[in-house]
Protein backbone atom coordinates (compact mmCIF):
# COMPACT_ATOMS: atom_id res chain seq x y z
CA UNK A 1 0.00 0.00 0.00
CA UNK A 2 1.47 3.57 -0.86
CA UNK A 3 1.96 5.97 1.49
CA UNK A 4 -0.17 8.05 -0.34
CA UNK A 5 -3.33 5.43 0.44
CA UNK A 6 -2.47 5.35 4.68
CA UNK A 7 -2.88 9.57 4.22
CA UNK A 8 -6.28 9.24 2.81
CA UNK A 9 -6.90 6.06 5.48
CA UNK A 10 -5.78 8.65 8.40
CA UNK A 11 -8.05 11.75 6.89
CA UNK A 12 -10.83 9.76 6.83
CA UNK A 13 -10.50 8.67 10.31
CA UNK A 14 -9.86 11.60 12.36
CA UNK A 15 -11.66 14.15 10.06
CA UNK A 16 -14.65 13.37 11.69
CA UNK A 17 -12.96 13.88 15.01
CA UNK A 18 -11.52 17.40 13.84
CA UNK A 19 -15.13 18.35 12.82
CA UNK A 20 -16.55 17.79 15.70
CA UNK A 21 -13.87 19.21 17.72
CA UNK A 22 -14.65 22.87 15.86
CA UNK A 23 -17.96 22.31 15.61
CA UNK A 24 -17.89 22.13 19.56
CA UNK A 25 -15.14 24.83 19.84
CA UNK A 26 -17.83 27.00 17.75
CA UNK A 27 -20.28 26.07 19.75
CA UNK A 28 -18.80 27.17 23.66
CA UNK A 29 -17.58 30.56 21.46
CA UNK A 30 -21.27 31.38 20.85
CA UNK A 31 -22.40 30.01 24.38
CA UNK A 32 -20.15 32.23 25.85
CA UNK A 33 -20.92 35.63 23.59
CA UNK A 34 -24.71 34.76 24.58
CA UNK A 35 -23.63 34.82 28.03
CA UNK A 36 -21.84 37.96 28.28
CA UNK A 37 -24.79 39.55 26.39
CA UNK A 38 -27.31 38.06 28.82
CA UNK A 39 -24.75 39.64 31.53
CA UNK A 40 -24.35 43.41 30.28
CA UNK A 41 -28.62 43.54 29.33
CA UNK A 42 -28.88 42.44 33.18
CA UNK A 43 -26.50 44.97 34.84
CA UNK A 44 -26.92 47.90 32.20
CA UNK A 45 -31.13 46.74 33.38
CA UNK A 46 -30.71 47.38 37.38
CA UNK A 47 -28.75 49.79 37.04
CA UNK A 48 -31.01 51.90 35.30
CA UNK A 49 -33.46 50.80 36.80
CA UNK A 50 -31.60 51.84 40.39
CA UNK A 51 -30.92 55.24 38.87
CA UNK A 52 -35.15 56.13 38.24
CA UNK A 53 -35.60 54.51 42.02
CA UNK A 54 -33.98 57.85 43.49
CA UNK A 55 -35.91 59.95 40.98
CA UNK A 56 -39.09 62.14 41.67
CA UNK A 57 -41.64 64.48 40.41
CA UNK A 58 -42.49 65.19 44.01
CA UNK A 59 -40.94 67.01 46.44
CA UNK A 60 -42.13 65.41 49.44
CA UNK A 61 -40.93 61.64 48.20
CA UNK A 62 -37.33 62.83 47.90
CA UNK A 63 -34.87 63.12 50.66
CA UNK A 64 -35.46 64.91 53.37
CA UNK A 65 -32.87 66.98 55.70
CA UNK A 66 -33.19 64.19 58.42
CA UNK A 67 -32.18 61.46 56.50
CA UNK A 68 -30.14 61.45 52.79
CA UNK A 69 -31.65 57.73 52.31
CA UNK A 70 -35.77 58.88 52.73
CA UNK A 71 -37.25 58.36 49.48
CA UNK A 72 -40.24 57.35 48.88
CA UNK A 73 -39.49 55.06 45.62
CA UNK A 74 -41.40 54.68 42.51
CA UNK A 75 -41.33 50.96 41.70
CA UNK A 76 -43.48 51.19 38.59
CA UNK A 77 -41.08 53.38 36.79
CA UNK A 78 -38.17 50.88 38.15
CA UNK A 79 -39.77 47.94 37.04
CA UNK A 80 -40.37 49.79 33.54
CA UNK A 81 -37.14 51.08 32.74
CA UNK A 82 -35.72 47.77 33.91
CA UNK A 83 -37.80 45.42 31.42
CA UNK A 84 -37.65 48.12 28.94
CA UNK A 85 -33.58 47.82 29.06
CA UNK A 86 -33.22 44.35 29.74
CA UNK A 87 -35.51 43.71 26.80
CA UNK A 88 -33.94 46.38 24.69
CA UNK A 89 -30.20 44.89 25.10
CA UNK A 90 -31.77 41.27 24.72
CA UNK A 91 -32.86 42.35 21.47
CA UNK A 92 -36.72 41.69 21.94
CA UNK A 93 -38.59 45.06 22.50
CA UNK A 94 -40.47 44.98 19.70
CA UNK A 95 -41.34 40.43 20.44
CA UNK A 96 -44.62 40.28 23.04
CA UNK A 97 -43.83 36.59 23.10
CA UNK A 98 -40.37 36.47 23.64
CA UNK A 99 -40.72 38.94 26.20
CA UNK A 100 -43.95 36.62 28.11
CA UNK A 101 -41.58 33.96 28.08
CA UNK A 102 -38.63 35.58 29.00
CA UNK A 103 -40.16 36.91 32.73
CA UNK A 104 -40.63 32.72 33.64
CA UNK A 105 -37.32 32.78 33.79
CA UNK A 106 -36.73 36.13 36.29
CA UNK A 107 -38.33 34.12 39.55
CA UNK A 108 -38.63 37.75 40.85
CA UNK A 109 -37.16 40.96 41.03
CA UNK A 110 -37.33 42.84 44.78
CA UNK A 111 -37.19 46.34 45.39
CA UNK A 112 -35.80 47.77 48.82
CA UNK A 113 -37.29 50.66 50.21
CA UNK A 114 -36.48 52.90 52.75
CA UNK A 115 -38.80 51.08 54.97
CA UNK A 116 -39.64 48.10 53.35
CA UNK A 117 -40.00 45.71 50.09
CA UNK A 118 -41.53 45.09 47.48
CA UNK A 119 -41.58 41.98 45.49
CA UNK A 120 -42.31 41.78 41.83
CA UNK A 121 -43.34 37.79 40.64
CA UNK A 122 -46.14 35.71 39.15
CA UNK A 123 -48.88 35.34 41.40
CA UNK A 124 -52.21 33.43 41.02
CA UNK A 125 -55.51 36.22 41.14
CA UNK A 126 -59.18 36.38 40.07
CA UNK A 127 -59.66 38.23 36.52
CA UNK A 128 -62.39 40.46 36.40
CA UNK A 129 -64.38 37.15 34.52
CA UNK A 130 -64.10 35.35 37.96
CA UNK A 131 -61.55 33.24 36.45
CA UNK A 132 -58.42 32.08 38.15
CA UNK A 133 -55.10 33.62 36.24
CA UNK A 134 -51.30 33.95 36.65
CA UNK A 135 -50.03 37.18 36.31
CA UNK A 136 -47.06 38.88 37.59
CA UNK A 137 -47.79 41.29 40.32
CA UNK A 138 -46.75 43.55 43.34
CA UNK A 139 -46.70 41.93 46.71
CA UNK A 140 -47.63 44.59 49.40
CA UNK A 141 -44.75 45.91 51.46
CA UNK A 142 -42.80 44.30 53.75
CA UNK A 143 -41.31 46.20 56.61
CA UNK A 144 -37.79 45.59 58.35
CA UNK A 145 -39.28 43.99 61.64
CA UNK A 146 -38.22 42.61 64.67
CA UNK A 147 -39.01 40.99 67.73
CA UNK A 148 -37.32 40.44 70.91
CA UNK A 149 -37.48 37.78 73.64
CA UNK A 150 -40.08 39.80 75.58
CA UNK A 151 -42.31 41.29 72.88
CA UNK A 152 -41.00 44.58 72.06
CA UNK A 153 -40.91 44.84 68.42
CA UNK A 154 -38.69 47.26 66.20
CA UNK A 155 -39.05 48.15 62.58
CA UNK A 156 -36.18 49.13 60.84
CA UNK A 157 -35.16 51.80 57.84
CA UNK A 158 -32.37 51.83 56.02
CA UNK A 159 -30.55 54.35 58.67
CA UNK A 160 -30.94 54.85 61.53
CA UNK A 161 -34.52 55.79 62.13
CA UNK A 162 -37.17 53.03 63.70
CA UNK A 163 -40.89 52.51 64.69
CA UNK A 164 -40.73 50.89 67.74
CA UNK A 165 -43.60 49.13 70.26
CA UNK A 166 -42.44 49.47 74.33
CA UNK A 167 -44.03 46.08 75.45
CA UNK A 168 -43.84 46.96 78.66
CA UNK A 169 -45.53 50.84 78.60
CA UNK A 170 -48.12 49.81 75.84
CA UNK A 171 -46.74 52.43 73.50
CA UNK A 172 -45.11 53.71 70.39
CA UNK A 173 -41.81 55.62 69.44
CA UNK A 174 -40.33 56.69 66.62
CA UNK A 175 -37.14 58.18 66.47
CA UNK A 176 -33.50 57.76 65.47
CA UNK A 177 -31.57 55.96 67.25
CA UNK A 178 -29.77 58.04 69.24
CA UNK A 179 -32.10 60.25 70.14
CA UNK A 180 -34.68 57.03 72.00
CA UNK A 181 -31.13 55.96 73.86
CA UNK A 182 -31.68 55.20 77.32
CA UNK A 183 -35.58 56.65 76.36
CA UNK A 184 -37.31 53.24 76.81
CA UNK A 185 -36.84 49.64 78.43
CA UNK A 186 -36.25 48.48 74.86
CA UNK A 187 -32.40 46.89 75.25
CA UNK A 188 -31.80 47.05 71.44
CA UNK A 189 -32.17 50.76 71.23
CA UNK A 190 -29.34 51.64 74.23
CA UNK A 191 -26.48 50.14 72.28
CA UNK A 192 -25.58 51.30 69.10
CA UNK A 193 -23.54 48.50 68.29
CA UNK A 194 -25.59 45.65 68.86
CA UNK A 195 -28.62 47.67 66.88
CA UNK A 196 -26.69 48.27 63.88
CA UNK A 197 -25.57 44.41 63.81
CA UNK A 198 -29.37 43.93 64.26
CA UNK A 199 -30.49 45.97 61.52
CA UNK A 200 -28.37 45.09 59.10
CA UNK A 201 -29.27 40.78 59.63
CA UNK A 202 -33.15 41.68 60.27
CA UNK A 203 -33.16 43.36 56.88
CA UNK A 204 -30.79 40.83 55.06
CA UNK A 205 -32.08 38.31 56.82
CA UNK A 206 -36.03 39.37 56.35
CA UNK A 207 -35.33 39.43 52.60
CA UNK A 208 -33.24 36.00 51.93
CA UNK A 209 -36.13 33.96 53.99
CA UNK A 210 -38.57 35.47 51.79
CA UNK A 211 -36.61 35.15 48.45
CA UNK A 212 -36.07 31.68 49.02
CA UNK A 213 -40.27 31.05 49.76
CA UNK A 214 -40.94 32.92 46.33
CA UNK A 215 -38.58 30.74 44.50
CA UNK A 216 -39.60 27.45 45.66
CA UNK A 217 -43.26 28.85 45.21
CA UNK A 218 -42.25 29.95 41.37
CA UNK A 219 -41.16 25.99 40.50
CA UNK A 220 -44.30 24.94 41.52
CA UNK A 221 -45.69 27.23 38.99
CA UNK A 222 -42.71 27.05 36.08
CA UNK A 223 -43.52 23.18 36.18
CA UNK A 224 -47.22 24.22 35.66
CA UNK A 225 -45.43 25.97 32.45
CA UNK A 226 -43.35 23.60 30.97
CA UNK A 227 -40.11 24.63 32.51
CA UNK A 228 -38.29 21.99 33.66
CA UNK A 229 -35.44 23.93 35.70
CA UNK A 230 -35.24 23.96 39.35
CA UNK A 231 -35.09 27.61 40.10
CA UNK A 232 -33.18 28.34 43.83
CA UNK A 233 -31.76 31.32 45.69
CA UNK A 234 -27.99 31.78 44.90
CA UNK A 235 -25.32 31.86 47.41
CA UNK A 236 -24.59 35.83 47.60
CA UNK A 237 -21.94 37.00 50.43
CA UNK A 238 -23.29 38.51 52.88
CA UNK A 239 -20.43 41.50 52.68
CA UNK A 240 -22.49 41.93 49.12
CA UNK A 241 -26.04 41.87 51.04
CA UNK A 242 -24.66 44.18 53.34
CA UNK A 243 -23.79 46.68 50.98
CA UNK A 244 -26.85 46.42 49.18
CA UNK A 245 -28.97 47.14 52.19
CA UNK A 246 -27.48 50.71 52.70
CA UNK A 247 -30.00 52.43 50.00
CA UNK A 248 -32.69 52.20 48.17
CA UNK A 249 -32.16 49.46 45.29
CA UNK A 250 -33.24 47.11 43.46
CA UNK A 251 -32.44 43.17 42.82
CA UNK A 252 -33.10 41.00 40.08
CA UNK A 253 -32.81 37.16 39.32
CA UNK A 254 -32.49 35.40 35.91
CA UNK A 255 -32.24 31.54 35.61
CA UNK A 256 -32.74 28.66 33.66
CA UNK A 257 -32.31 29.90 30.30
CA UNK A 258 -31.25 27.28 27.85
CA UNK A 259 -28.09 28.31 26.42
CA UNK A 260 -26.32 26.03 24.62
CA UNK A 261 -26.18 22.86 26.66
CA UNK A 262 -26.17 24.40 29.71
CA UNK A 263 -28.06 27.21 31.88
CA UNK A 264 -27.66 30.73 32.23
CA UNK A 265 -28.18 31.63 36.17
CA UNK A 266 -27.29 35.33 37.30
CA UNK A 267 -28.19 38.45 39.60
CA UNK A 268 -28.18 41.64 39.76
CA UNK A 269 -28.08 44.93 42.32
CA UNK A 270 -28.88 48.30 41.20
CA UNK A 271 -28.34 50.73 43.94
CA UNK A 272 -30.60 54.06 44.06
CA UNK A 273 -27.50 56.26 45.92
CA UNK A 274 -28.07 59.63 45.64
CA UNK A 275 -24.32 61.77 47.00
CA UNK A 276 -25.55 65.46 48.40
CA UNK A 277 -22.91 67.51 47.22
CA UNK A 278 -22.22 69.76 50.31
CA UNK A 279 -22.54 73.94 49.73
CA UNK A 280 -19.67 76.06 48.67
CA UNK A 281 -19.51 78.84 51.49
CA UNK A 282 -18.12 82.31 50.34
CA UNK A 283 -16.77 84.40 53.85
CA UNK A 284 -15.04 87.05 54.64
CA UNK A 285 -12.33 87.41 56.92
CA UNK A 286 -13.16 90.44 59.57
CA UNK A 287 -9.41 91.43 60.53
CA UNK A 288 -8.59 91.75 56.77
CA UNK A 289 -11.49 91.91 54.41
CA UNK A 290 -10.24 88.90 52.49
CA UNK A 291 -13.14 86.63 50.82
CA UNK A 292 -12.48 82.91 50.95
CA UNK A 293 -14.41 79.82 49.88
CA UNK A 294 -14.68 76.35 51.72
CA UNK A 295 -16.80 73.37 52.21
CA UNK A 296 -19.76 73.32 54.80
CA UNK A 297 -18.35 70.82 56.60
CA UNK A 298 -14.79 72.78 57.35
CA UNK A 299 -15.38 74.91 60.19
CA UNK A 300 -13.69 77.89 58.91
CA UNK A 301 -13.07 81.05 60.95
CA UNK A 302 -14.94 83.06 58.87
CA UNK A 303 -18.61 85.10 58.46
CA UNK A 304 -20.69 83.46 55.75
CA UNK A 305 -21.63 86.11 53.32
CA UNK A 306 -22.73 83.48 50.22
CA UNK A 307 -23.43 80.29 49.19
CA UNK A 308 -22.18 78.66 45.73
CA UNK A 309 -23.03 75.37 44.21
CA UNK A 310 -19.04 74.86 43.18
CA UNK A 311 -15.98 76.02 43.25
CA UNK A 312 -15.84 78.15 39.80
CA UNK A 313 -18.82 80.12 40.67
CA UNK A 314 -16.85 80.78 44.12
CA UNK A 315 -13.70 82.07 42.41
CA UNK A 316 -15.56 83.85 40.04
CA UNK A 317 -16.96 86.35 42.77
CA UNK A 318 -13.56 86.67 44.05
CA UNK A 319 -13.29 84.49 46.48
CA UNK A 320 -9.98 82.59 47.55
CA UNK A 321 -10.04 79.00 48.28
CA UNK A 322 -9.00 78.12 52.33
CA UNK A 323 -7.44 75.22 53.19
CA UNK A 324 -9.46 73.07 55.98
CA UNK A 325 -6.73 71.26 58.37
CA UNK A 326 -8.74 69.15 60.04
CA UNK A 327 -9.13 66.37 57.81
CA UNK A 328 -12.65 67.92 56.34
CA UNK A 329 -13.06 68.51 52.57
Amino acid sequence: MKITDFAVIFILLFLPFGVVSDLRVQNQREVQQLEMKYTSALRTAVQDAGVVLSQNERQEREAGYGSDKFFRVDKEAALHTFLHTLFLNIGIDEDIVAQRALLDYIPVIVILDYDGYYAFTSEVYTDEHGQAAIGHKWSEKKPYAYVDSVGNSVGFTLDNYVHAYDARNHRWVEGFQKELQDQTPISLLNNSETFEQIRRSTIVGSVQEDLARIINVHNEKAARNGISYTFTLPIIPQEEWYNTVDDVGLIAFIQGIPVGDRYYNNYGFGGGRVVRKQDIIGGIELDTGMKYFYRDSCPAPFKASERFTNEKSAAAAGYFEYKCYNGLK
